[in-house]
């Protein structure tokens, strides 16, 4: 590139880019490598139920069954494998998930803005910087405004250090003089263009050998309840165990055989299908919601969305496109043309002295409309006043001052144009009290229709451009109006919210007329507006009391979202916020879930927050929810089901022991069971689709735990039920005449059927059994005939039935195992909506467990 001007407009073409990606490597700092199935296999042998099939597998071999010892040890080979795969593509979910994590940089290329994944910059990239942007490499600066970069990461030093651009060249960046911005540190303040130096290790920061985590782990409430309900089955199942094991060999003499019996009581009552679950879940949920454009950058978030009540939002590019256009310009005497035609004569001037305002090379929407307004509404031949001009100066938008002016070089002087707030552009030309008013009135006509309004004024001045644009000498030249349309799919969202008993609140710095009429156009209810000078004179009090029934703030700057995040969550309520700014990320870490814009938000506020919305749809919020409430009723089908299934096995490990009958199951009838549990659980209930009244129920409490009352009383009723029924077989089956072995074979055979039967019941909490088999579930299509056909050669095919210790069963017996499934269904699916209306009931009409009348795909 030997033409700086051209090579700073156009940057790398792609095809330079990829060649160098692929002849350098990508922009990343060295980091640990992904586990290799081998290591995943290690940390499987270290897992409690594998330690005990294992065991049990040298327990026969000593007793000289070499058979049943293979076979016990095939099925921990497959429980391995299971477990491998399962963990392997939990790796790779969380692998993907981490590269959307990475910072995102605006580059440009092939002449075109375009933002990239922070690794796939490369040596020679232009960059474009702007305010809470995180530099993704080493870069000399080319073009600065009022630039300044917190370079603590590298230097410690807490102050942000300003950057003024050099006499760069394309050619050559980086020479000994060259201003420079690293790898890694922040900008805090202005806007800039540098050339990519030095990437990946190559980096400061790379050579430092400082690592960036972008992807923050933490222990999410779930995973505690988890640990603890882990800890107490151990415990618990570890003391029977032992206790059957001592009592097996004191009473019935046989220690080996004890030992046995205590291993299969331990199988039997270890749970440790809960950790795997969970861990599988959430995985697969943060990677289901990434199909939906949406990065779930904590776990934490997936348990939370369920529980949401309040979603913040902001306006623009949220609930509107960010497609702003110029619709109206008002002169300062009231005189008003439409954009989109030819743009009569006297309001050049005030069309001029907006572009004056804006960036030379736009990215703001608003700017961008400025930009076309002088070439799409101009006469063939026709130009603005004020062209060909230097920028000399530029004043930025402050929280003292909602208006940026820019100070241009004209002779003799400067010329100034300003543009902003309409009250901030209003007290820099010194209005007084009856302009202003009347000035106000204009604004509240133009934002009733639905109009962005700002102001412009201009400015001549002599001699030193001051610090302060208020020393200028603004005269007003009009009101701009634009027009942002709402997205289609916010009514039906906000529609959704509210059905699911979540309030919408929108926080716009917008003015009020303005955002009150897009809000009714949205259908967020409520006509009481609270703007930022509102909110500034209001105690905390008075404002945790107006946050319970208002839903328009506008005119708010962002630190004072924070304070509203904070009476909202004085009230009991879980917040959900978004935020795109330097200044949104303190109140996207205050809220419960912190949203942030993945298209126009700032690294640091992607930082801040746990979900990320990369197309910046206020529609992919409500998806979201939605999602997190399915993820969350799955989850705890899943974990129901788990506790409900061990309850007829430790029971049917027990009977025999405390009621001197023959033993009915071994290490390798429970190893079998758990081959039917663990792909159940984290496959079938993982891919159930979500209930149809999902977004029609109130929020979940945030402090309902996972296993919740009357989700534990469901499970054993559940539990209970398989256990009664088999158990009758166990003990009436000898009555009619069968072996000892026959009764095994049976009553192994109808508690798989049972369990079958609990799945089919646990799909759906309370729509009828029907649905539940016309719903779609890929895995269930799969897992349950791999399940009957595994169960059938034991049963029928010798060789495997004498493995398993059955016996053949004739014709009339082979009925009863689906008998008793069937009869479980039926009990289950009468006692249901019984149930499913006493939980209501008793929780004043909440659902306390998932529910639904379907699903919608």
């Amino acid at each position: 590139m030997t033409d700086p001007a051209t090579s700073l407009s156009v940057g790398l073409t792609q095809a330079e880019a990829d060649a160098r990606l692929a002849a350098e490597g990508f922009n990343e700092l060295p980091k640990a490598r992904r586990r290799s199935p081998l290591q995943i296999v290690f940390e499987v042998l270290r897992e409690p139920m594998l330690a005990l099939l294992l065991a049990g597998g040298a327990v026969y071999l000593l007793l000289g069954n070499r058979e049943e010892a293979l076979v016990l040890l095939g099925f921990a080979c497959l429980s391995v494998g299971i477990t491998v795969v399962q963990e392997a593509r939990t790796e790779r979910v969380l692998e993907a998930l981490r590269d959307l994590t990475s910072p995102r940089a605006l580059v440009i290329r092939d002449g075109t803005r375009k933002r990239i994944a922070g690794r796939d910059v490369v040596r020679g990239d232009v960059i474009v910087l702007a305010e809470g942007d995180r530099v993704p490499a080493d870069a000399a600066l080319i073009q600065a405004q009022d630039l300044s970069a917190d370079e603590s990461l590298l230097t410690g030093e807490a102050v942000p250090v300003r950057k003024v651009a050099g006499a760069a060249t394309m050619s050559r960046p980086g020479g000994e003089d060259q201003p420079m911005v690293y790898s890694g540190s922040l900008i805090v303040r202005g806007t800039g263009l540098a050339c990519v130096t030095a990437t990946g290790a190559a980096s400061e920061i790379g050579r430092i050998g400082t690592s960036l985590d972008q992807l923050k782990t933490e222990t999410p409430h779930l995973q505690r309840q988890m640990r603890k309900l882990v800890i107490i089955f151990a415990a618990v199942g570890a003391a029977v165990s032992g206790t059957v094991v001592v009592l097996y060999g004191l009473l019935r003499g046989g220690w080996l055989d004890g030992v046995l019996a205590g291993i299969a009581v331990g199988m039997s009552m270890l749970p440790e299908e809960f950790p795997m679950v969970l861990a599988v879940f959430m995985a697969m949920g943060a990677w289901r919601i990434s199909k939906v454009r949406v990065l779930t950058r904590r776990a934490s978030a997936i348990e939370t969305l369920g529980a949401a009540s309040v979603l913040c939002t902001d306006k623009t590019g949220t609930l509107t496109e960010n497609r702003m256009t110029i619709v109206e310009l008002r002169l300062a005497d009231g005189t008003a043309a439409k954009g989109g035609a030819a743009l009569p004569e006297v309001f050049r001037e005030l069309a001029a002295a907006g572009v004056m305002a804006s960036a030379a090379d736009p990215f703001d929407p608003m700017e961008k409309a400025f930009h076309a307004l002088s070439t799409a509404d101009l006469r063939d031949g026709e130009t603005l006043p004020g062209a060909g001009r230097q920028l000399a100066r530029s004043y930025s938008v402050s929280p003292q001052l909602l208006a940026m002016s820019q100070a241009w070089e004209a002779d003799p002087g400067w010329q100034i144009a300003a543009k902003g707030a309409p009250e901030a552009v209003a007290d820099l030309c010194r209005m007084d009290a009856a302009t202003l008013a009347e000035l106000t009135a204009q604004v509240d006509q133009m934002a009733g229709d639905g109009l962005r309004v700002l102001g412009v004024a201009e400015a001549s001045h002599n001699g030193t451009l001051p610090d302060d644009p208020r020393d200028f000498q603004f005269r007003f030249l009009g009101l701009v109006g634009l027009a942002d349309p709402l997205r289609a799919s916010v009514p039906d969202a906000v529609a959704q919210c509210r059905s699911a008993g979540i309030r919408v609140i929108m926080i716009t710095g917008d003015y009020p007329a303005t955002a009150q009429t897009i809000a009714a156009e949205a259908g967020l209810q409520g006509d009481r507006v609270i703007t930022g000078p509102d909110l500034a004179l209001m105690t905390d009090a008075k404002l945790a009391t107006a946050v319970r029934d208002v839903t328009i703030f506008a005119r708010i700057m962002p630190e004072q979202k924070l304070r509203i995040v904070t009476a909202l969550k004085s009230t009991g309520a879980v917040v959900a916020m978004t935020g795109d700014g330097v200044n949104d990320a303190p109140s996207l870490k205050a809220a419960h879930i912190g949203i942030a814009m993945g298209g126009r938000g700032t690294d640091v506020a992607r930082e801040a927050a746990s979900i990320v919305l990369l197309d910046d749809d206020f529609g992919s919020i409500v998806t979201t929810v939605r999602l997190g409430r399915r993820i969350y009723d799955n989850l705890r089908k899943a974990m129901s089901f788990i506790l409900a299934v061990h309850i007829p096995i430790a029971g049917l490990a027990l009977m025999p022991l405390l009621f001197g009958m023959p033993i009915l199951f071994g290490p390798m009838h429970i190893a079998f069971l758990e081959m039917v549990i663990d792909p159940v659980c984290s496959l079938v209930f993982e891919a159930e689709t979500e209930e149809d009244d999902a977004m029609r129920r109130k929020p979940r409490p945030p402090t309902e735990p996972l296993f919740s009352g009357p989700t534990i009383v469901w499970s054993l009723v559940q539990g209970a039920l398989v256990l009664a029924v088999t158990a009758t077989i166990f003990v009436l089956a000898p009555d009619f005449g069968l072996t000892t072995d026959q009764v095994r074979g049976m009553t192994f055979a109808a508690l798989v059927f049972a369990i079958v039967a609990l799945i089919l019941v646990d799909r759906s909490r309370s729509s009828s059994i029907l649905m539940a088999f016309t719903r779609p579930n890929r895995a269930l299509a799969v897992v349950l005939p791999l399940v009957g056909a595994v169960l059938a050669v034991t049963l029928f095919w010798p060789p495997a039935r004498d493995l398993f210790g059955f016996a053949a069963l004739d014709p009339a017996h082979l009925a009863v195992p689906p008998l008793a499934g069937v009869t479980v269904l039926v009990a289950l699916e009468v006692l249901k909506p019984i149930w499913h209306w006493a939980v209501r009931r008793d929780n004043g009409g909440r659902e306390a467990l998932p529910s639904g009348k379907g699903v919608t795909r």
